[in-house]
C-alpha cells in the first residue's frame, strides 16, 4: 500500500486508539514486506486524533524509507506517552547513511509532527542503520 493510500485509510477510520492503529499498520505492514516487527512499548492511553494521525504519517513514511532503502531484515517500533508528552522511536539495522539526513520522506516525518508542535530527527550510521525519533510535546495531548 502506498502511503497516500494509508493515509486516506487512516483518517476514514478515525476514532480508533493510537495503540489499535499502529498494531494494525504494522502487522499490514510486515505481512506486505517481509520485514519482521519489534515492538518495545505501544501507548495504553488515548491520544487526540490529530496527533495518532501525525504519528502514524511519520511511521508510515519511516517505513517506507526502511522498505525501500535499508536492506534491513527487522525494524524496532516504540512509541511512549508520558508526562513529557508523546516519543516515537524506529530503528533498523540496516544500511544507514553517512552525513544528513535528506529527501522527501524526512521532510514528510518532520512535517506530520510539526503540524501538531512536534519534531523529528533521523540519524543513520554507514551499515549500522537508521532511526529515526520523534517527539511531540505533552500540551499537544491535551487538546482536542
Amino acid at each position: 500500500m502506498d502511503i497516500r493510500r494509508y493515509l486516506q485509510t487512516i483518517m476514514q477510520r478515525g476514532g480508533t486508539g493510537l495503540a489499535e492503529e499502529l498494531g494494525r499498520h504494522l502487522d499490514e505492514w510486515s505481512r506486505r514486506t517481509g520485514i519482521s516487527v519489534e515492538t518495545w512499548a505501544l501507548p495504553a492511553g488515548r491520544v487526540p486524533q490529530r496527533v495518532t494521525d501525525a504519528v502514524l504519517a511519520c511511521l508510515a513514511e519511516a517505513l517506507s524509507n526502511v522498505e525501500k532503502h535499508s536492506g534491513a531484515s527487522v525494524v524496532s517500533v516504540a512509541v511512549t506517552v508520558g508526562a513529557s508528552g508523546l516519543r516515537l522511536t524506529i530503528s533498523d539495522h540496516g544500511r544507514g547513511f553517512l552525513g544528513r539526513a535528506s529527501g522527501r520522506g524526512v521532510v514528510a516525518m518532520s512535517a506530520h509532527l510539526a503540524a501538531v508542535g512536534g519534531r523529528c530527527a533521523v540519524n543513520g550510521t554507514p551499515g549500522g542503520g537508521t532511526t529515526v525519533s520523534g517527539i511531540v510535546p505533552a500540551a499537544a495531548l491535551r487538546g482536542p
